[in-house]
């Protein structure tokens, strides 16, 4: 909202009708007489508008606008002009005043200006407060983090967007590592810039160098123009090398080099050229025991491993498993045209025992088959992959819930009660290696035992 006004204008009777017109109207209303006062008054307190006259002894309006955009760019700049001077109030408005009152002029066009500013304020408040929810959301909101593993995630994932250090993402196919890294680049101050995901198994190793880094014309047989590669295509952004794992052990010393020196050679060209490239990795493979055989270069292994994050397979997260459903369940009904479906209780008990080798995408995929399937509002069984359907309860871990009851709250306690139940099973009782596993503090699970009954 506009609230205090500053008034210039060299005539006293403008300034005594605007102050009291605008002062009856709730502004704070502070009038000078010309440009150079003005300028002062502006150094000296917060305005929230600026109303000056073009024509104005020592300092006139045009280079009061200037002045004025210079030392406060947010200000509200609305210039008056009498007959004769309009094409100086457009240079003004060229100069980044807001809009101009033509001399004479009525009061409610007077306060029709200062509506009108007044709404353009409110909508620039509104984006920039959707920018800021959306820079605090964007990226993470990808990520569930019911359980403590991922929550972890989260917490390394929104502490390293913001530097430039190469982060790392170790888990099974199908555990999120691209979501985490888009979180990580749409969280990062490159956010605006390219993010560019190549997975290094899936080009053959003859082409992945130019794919990578680029060739010049006539590099090779096929080489008819030069082209670039993919780290320049991804310059001032981020690039993601997906299985870096399968990287040539020939092409390693090049990606080597391009960390080190931030520089690019494409094939056949003897020129370098310099990237700003941020660079994330992710691997399912065990990278350590690919350097001790020898096939992953210790030195690279080094310069990517800055930041290690480790994500946790679906089947350790079973406290997740209800807000993933409802996630993909809401995003492919929507995307497929399907009316919002839910899971019937017994299709939900084979899903909470399941152990998931693809992780997360194979749960997206079956949810995604199971809409397209499905003709009622409940997804039975029967929409589930036979994999899905032929798994046989586990003896060890008791049903979850009564199949009545659909409260996602009480199924996530009684998914962390059996997992608290095995974790003590398998340490044989010993509180502090439990915790271990569960990735809790001893007290936490002492507060968890008592709270489930599990003493």
């Amino acid at each position: 909202m506009l609230r205090a006004i500053l008034i210039a204008d060299d005539e006293e009777s403008i300034r005594h009708v605007l102050v009291t017109l605008l002062t009856d109207r709730g502004y704070e209303v502070r009038a000078v007489a010309d440009g150079e006062e003005a300028l002062r008054e502006l150094q000296a307190r917060d305005y929230d508008a600026l109303l000056t006259d073009v024509r104005m002894p020592r300092l006139d309006g045009l280079g009061l606008v200037r002045a004025a955009q210079a030392l406060k760019p947010e200000l509200t700049i609305i210039v008056m002009s009498a007959y004769g001077s309009h094409e100086l109030a457009i240079e003004a408005m060229k100069a980044g005043a807001y809009d101009y009152l033509p001399k004479p002029f009525r009061p409610d066009e007077v306060l029709l200006v200062l509506r009108k500013a007044e709404e353009r304020e409110r909508l620039r408040e509104d984006v920039s407060r959707l920018r800021r929810e959306i820079a605090q959301t964007r990226g993470g909101s990808q990520l569930i983090a019911e359980g403590p593993a991922m929550k972890e995630v989260l917490r390394v994932v929104q502490k390293v967007a913001a530097a430039q250090a190469t982060v790392l993402i170790e888990g099974e196919s199908g555990t999120g590592k691209e979501v985490v890294a888009r979180a990580i680049h749409e969280l990062s101050a490159r956010a605006d810039r390219p993010f560019v995901a190549v997975n290094c198994g899936a080009i053959p190793a003859p082409l992945i160098e130019s794919e990578l880094f680029g060739h010049a014309k006539g590099a090779f047989t096929d080489a008819r123009q030069a082209k670039r590669g993919l780290f320049e295509e991804a310059d001032t952004g981020t690039i993601l090398l997906d299985e870096v794992g399968e990287l040539p052990l020939a092409v390693q010393p090049t990606l080597l080099r391009v960390l080190q020196q931030g520089e690019v050679r494409r094939v056949g060209d003897a020129r370098t050229a310099k990237v700003d490239v941020r660079v994330l990795a992710a691997t399912n493979r065990d990278l350590k025991e690919m350097v001790e055989r020898g096939s992953f270069r210790e030195d690279l292994f080094y310069r990517l491993n800055v930041v290690g994050l480790k994500l946790p397979p679906l089947r350790e997260r079973p406290e997740e498993l209800p807000a993933l459903i409802e996630r993909f369940l809401s995003r492919h009904a929507a995307r497929l045209g399907e009316p919002q479906r839910r899971l019937a209780p017994e299709t939900f008990a084979l899903l909470a025992r399941y152990r998931f080798p693809g992780n997360v995408r194979e749960l997206e995929n079956a949810l995604e088959r199971a809409l397209v399937l499905s003709d009622d509002l409940e997804i039975s069984p029967d929409a589930l992959p036979e994999s899905m359907r032929s798994t046989e309860p586990q003896p060890s871990s008791p049903p979850l819930l009564d199949p009545d009851d659909f409260s996602v709250k009480r199924a996530q306690r009684a998914l962390e009660a059996d997992l608290i139940r095995r974790a003590l099973e398998r340490t044989s009782g010993n509180r502090s290696k439990a915790a271990e596993l569960l990735e809790l503090s001893p007290r936490a699970l002492l507060y968890k035992i008592r709270e489930y009954g599990l003493e």
